[in-house]
């Protein structure tokens, strides 16, 4: 029977997006934000289903399969509240964590109702801490799953240029599964040839041949305070004069990772959703007096140069929408990774992806 994809908080298609580049098919993404359904359906050519997964039943999930395919069901459920952060604000109530945030016990119910043959489950490595990922391995070992406990990826291990850490956990009723080894050797694992030959932008400028290599403009202040950075250096390089306020209080000198200059030769920052602001982390670009544009924070995401996160009919948008997309995405080349690791086992089962 032929294996078939769903993936649950698709986002704009990061974790799709490499799925398919691994050879797994594809046939429904889920996710509440309508403003991600152009991306993910344009690149991906796969239907998207606006849903609040709280909302979507077993039934639903199951009627996007093809009759008697095999299933596979993934997800990366929306991060932001296993964060570092939210995890240090909610360290001393759990529960309190696990009831404002619980949409992986909504993948869990839904794991549950349309037993797929394999899952998969991406997310910040802080969700470990918390019950409701304890509930989850436990969900999925009561039904029969083989499951590791999943592990925390580094992504330069695998060819992704930013310093991030992700977890991942894969489940199979077929027998052990694991992630695969690392890919690359962390070390030549640089920024320089994903971002290096896009054309020139200034601050505020706009690419006449891709209008997503757009940067944000920058105040005369920040514009100064750029021209005196160095690649991989920090706000200490400055004169005194363009020094925030806060640093030059006890408070603040030793936060030194906002206000910085990439260097070439070296990982990226984490993307995060705000990697189009200069002033928000080490996002300025190598040589060019300006941050990151949404392109070159979608490439070191890994997606395609070509991948589309808006009609070419836009006449204007929100940078801020868009880079929250691209921030928030899997990067691609774990999606590959993570499907390369599902077809290794369907392989060594005899099963053809």
């Amino acid at each position: 029977m032929p294996f078939e994809v769903i993936d649950l908080f698709c986002g704009v298609g990061g974790l799709t997006c490499g799925l398919k580049q691994a050879g797994l098919n594809v046939v429904a993404g889920f996710d509440n934000d309508k403003t991600c359904e152009y991306a993910y359906t344009h690149n991906n050519k796969t239907v998207f289903h606006c849903r609040n997964i709280k909302d979507v039943s077993p039934e639903e999930i199951n009627r996007c399969y093809s009759p008697g395919a095999d299933k596979i069901l993934v997800g990366c459920a929306p991060c932001q509240p296993f964060s570092t952060m939210s995890y240090k604000r909610f360290k001393d109530s759990p529960r309190e964590l696990d009831e404002k945030y619980d949409l992986l016990s909504e993948f869990g119910r839904l794991i549950k109702g349309v037993k797929p043959m394999m899952v998969s489950m991406e997310n910040v490595p802080e969700i470990r801490n918390s019950n409701v990922f304890k509930s989850f391995v436990a969900l999925l070992k009561d039904r029969g799953y083989y499951t590791d406990g999943g592990q925390i990826v580094y992504c330069p291990d695998y060819g992704i240029p930013q310093n991030r850490h992700r977890f991942v956990l894969l489940a199979s009723l077929l027998g052990k599964i694991h992630l695969l080894p690392p890919t690359h050797d962390r070390k030549k694992v640089v920024i320089r040839p994903y971002i290096e030959d896009l054309p020139k932008v200034a601050a505020g400028e706009t690419c006449p041949t891709d209008h997503l290599h757009r940067a944000a403009s920058l105040s005369s202040l920040n514009l100064q305070r750029i021209q005196a950075s160095v690649p991989g250096g920090t706000w200490k390089d400055w004169p005194e004069k363009l020094r925030c306020k806060c640093h030059r209080q006890d408070s603040g000198k030793t936060y030194t990772s906002v206000y910085g200059r990439m260097s070439w030769d070296k990982i990226g920052p984490t993307m995060t959703t705000q990697f189009f602001c200069y002033g928000t982390g080490r996002y300025g670009h190598p040589e060019q007096d300006r941050a990151l544009t949404l392109r070159e924070g979608a490439l070191l995401q890994t997606f395609p140069i070509n991948y589309e996160f808006f009609s070419s009919d836009t006449k204007d948008y929100c940078m801020r929408d868009v880079a929250r997309h691209i921030g928030n995405a899997v990067p691609v080349r774990l999606g590959e990774v993570i499907g390369v690791s599902i077809s290794q086992q369907l392989i060594a089962h005899n099963i053809q992806p």
